[in-house]
């Protein structure tokens, strides 16, 4: 296979092998199905004590944890993705192969990722949030304009999400071992995307910091592009931010590739 005809080909490959794996996929609904829970319960709490807690109506705060539970997978927060592999790979030296194929490295990883990215969202974001409509009064839009714009959202997400753990993953080229630049992704993102509380709980000027980061494009933003706290040229502005952000990591990423790949040459004569 070459040409551009190989992207599509290991996006479908790697949707398929996910796919696969169906007990781990199962497994991972019922994990953000009972997260999904103990955090709803959580924010009942918080919202009958502060309702209107960060501009959020309890049936908002509510909505936000589900759509938080529904794109955990597909935004890998927790890590272990192909940041962690093609640190692997690294390490081992595997990555010579991939640099052998005749496919370009960021390019090859971006469709597989983008193939992973749709399955979790898929096969493990609808289920969590249907249980959790089922089970508590959610603010979920009837306007099919919102749920388009709230896909927009997510797709431009899933680039920032890839081009954050593509570094994270070249890393290694770096440190040989970069397990503590994924435990501090894994924490900026816990942090800062919006998984654990909404950014906009964050007293004063930290919120709105945190909302300009690109972790909150991966969760807060599509959240609250779903919520329709975005509309207009709100709704513009904030995309076009999460845009700039996928953009400039993208540009990174060939960058820090092309650095790595001249060390290779260098070290492997």
């Amino acid at each position: 296979m070459q040409g551009s005809g190989i992207y599509p080909s290991v996006a479908r490959n790697s949707f398929r092998r996910y796919a696969t794996y169906r007990a781990a996929t199962f497994a991972g609904v019922v994990a953000n199905t009972v997260f999904g829970f103990i955090l709803s319960y959580t924010f009942i709490a918080l919202w009958d004590l502060r309702p209107q807690l960060g501009g959020y109506d309890q049936a908002q705060a509510l909505t936000f944890v589900w759509v938080g539970q529904g794109l955990l997978a597909c935004m890998s927060l927790l890590g272990g993705g192909l940041e962690s592999e093609l640190q692997e790979r690294v390490r081992h030296g595997d990555i010579v192969i991939d640099l052998y194929r005749p496919a370009d490295l960021h390019l090859w990883w971006l469709a597989s990722d983008l193939g992973r990215a749709l399955f979790h969202l898929l096969g493990r974001g609808v289920v969590p949030m249907v249980l959790g409509a089922l089970a508590f009064d959610l603010a979920l839009p009837l306007d099919p304009l919102r749920w388009l714009a709230f896909l927009l959202a997510v797709s431009i997400a899933i680039l920032v999400s890839f081009g954050i753990r593509f570094l994270v993953g070249l890393s290694a080229f770096w440190l040989m071992d970069g397990g503590g630049v994924s435990t501090m992704y894994v924490i900026l993102s816990m942090f800062f995307s919006g998984m654990l509380m909404p950014l906009t709980v964050f007293p004063g000027n930290t919120g709105d910091l945190a909302q300009l980061l690109p972790w909150a494009a991966t969760l807060q933003v599509p959240a609250d592009v779903l919520l329709g706290r975005h509309t207009g040229s709100g709704l513009l502005a904030v995309l076009a931010l999460s845009a700039a952000w996928a953009v400039l990591f993208l540009f990174l990423g060939r960058l820090a590739q092309s650095a790595a790949t001249r060390r290779v040459v260098v070290q492997g004569g």
